[in-house]
């Protein structure tokens, strides 16, 4: 039964969704904990720029590779039951993470195998994580606010987890991290138990599951908008989102601080990515998330732009909260824009190339800042970052002027 609440939590009337909403806010604290206390266990280990890129790299170099097959997979199959063995994937990945820590046997060779193996889960969760969206609330009215105010509950998470994973990393260890993150999956995969789901029948699919993947690059090359959004977001995610990986160094080197300083650069990012979540989840049905996307990239390139040569560490707080609350606002009206006006039967496989764009093309990205700031420096390679981010924007606005009103419309009406 719905009940009521106010416009800027309406989605969170439906109990589906309070259930998700709930586990994944537990659990995706955990996991900032673990992202955060591999980066700074990698780091302590190497202090090596490009050993910061590799990790990264390798976490989510398969999602890359296995989008588009994960989509027609999640096309072809039940999303909620991909969901939730993607989720006790990820809880015996962290668990073997924590014990190897714990123990003492571990080395970086061992760090990047298990966060391939994590990739290799992702690139199944993320679409049906982002499919299952739409069951979840049961007026697609409402299904943009419902993925605005998951982006805040993803960014709530950024915003603890780095406050958490500080304190516990400076009194006891990377492994209290991990295992603190092996236990919060507890909770989604309850939530997702509980759940009441309607899932209806599919007929079954004999069609080679390659040809379905095939229909949906078909698909996303005749749709002006949802090709452009996701090209867009290929190119920050590959020149610009990288950014994060030289946060340790700038933690150490140019704010020569220590890992308090590090969990202050991450927490002040999530609180800027949480107003820019806020923002999006007040926009009224109706809005046009395209404009969205370019006036937050622009504001994300240029705040990294101004952030990078910054010594004053109170002023880089701040530059990266103004930063990061464009990175999520444009995210978040991507997302949006394409889960309101793809077709349900083509859900699956656009989301997995959102995803491998969102995703995938970062591993690339941080293997490629972390060698650029091998050789220079990391001011320098964020500078990189932010100008490749503003000139990203400015070839996408031309394109923009050329998505069909009709693809406009559609959106609105959903």
């Amino acid at each position: 039964m719905a009940i009521h609440l106010p416009p800027a939590l309406r989605a969170l009337r439906y109990y589906n969704f309070r259930l998700y909403f709930s586990g994944q806010a537990i659990s995706l604290v955990g996991t900032w904990m673990q992202r955060i206390a591999v980066s700074w266990l990698v780091y302590d280990l190497t202090h090596s720029a490009f050993m910061l890129g590799l990790v990264v790299f390798a976490g989510q170099i398969p999602v890359l590779l296995l989008s588009p097959y994960s989509g027609a997979y999640v096309d072809r199959h039940s999303r909620y039951k991909t969901l939730l063995f993607t989720q006790i994937a990820s809880m015996i990945q962290a668990g073997l993470l924590a014990l190897v820590v714990w123990i003492g046997h571990y080395n970086v060779t061992i760090i990047i195998l298990l966060s391939v193996l994590l990739g290799i889960i992702n690139a199944f969760d993320s679409p049906s994580r982002q499919s299952l969206m739409i069951v979840l609330v049961e007026n697609k009215e409402h299904l943009p606010n419902a993925i605005a105010l998951n982006s805040s509950m993803v960014t709530l998470a950024r915003l603890l987890g780095p406050a958490v994973a500080g304190i516990l990393l400076s009194n006891y260890g990377e492994d209290i991290c991990f295992l603190i993150n092996f236990l919060s999956f507890i909770a989604v995969i309850l939530s997702l138990l509980f759940m009441k789901i309607k899932i209806p029948a599919r007929k079954k699919n004999i069609q080679p599951i390659w040809l379905g993947l095939r229909e949906g690059f078909t698909y996303l090359r005749g749709n002006t908008g949802l090709r452009s959004v996701i090209f867009l977001a290929a190119i920050m995610s590959l020149l610009t989102m990288p950014y994060t990986t030289l946060l340790p160094i700038y933690a150490a080197s140019v704010f020569k601080g220590n890992v308090t300083t590090f969990s202050w650069l991450n927490s002040i990012s999530g609180l800027g990515a949480l107003l820019g979540a806020v923002y999006i989840a007040t926009r009224k049905p109706g809005s046009n998330y395209l404009k969205i996307v370019v006036y937050a990239a622009l504001l994300f390139s240029i705040g990294l732009i101004i952030f990078s040569y910054t010594k004053n560490f109170t002023l880089a707080l701040i530059l990266i909260m103004i930063a990061e609350s464009g990175l999520l606002a444009e995210v978040s009206a991507s997302n949006t824009y394409i889960q309101t006006n793809v077709d349900e039967s083509m859900r699956g496989r656009i989301v997995s190339y959102y995803v491998m764009a969102f995703l995938g093309m970062q591993p690339i990205g941080g293997l490629l800042i972390g060698t650029l700031a091998h050789f220079t420096s990391a001011p320098f390679t964020v500078l990189v970052e932010g100008i490749s981010g503003v000139i990203a924007v400015l070839l996408f606005i031309p394109v923009l002027k050329k998505v069909k009103k009709p693809e406009i419309d559609k959106m609105v009406a959903v």
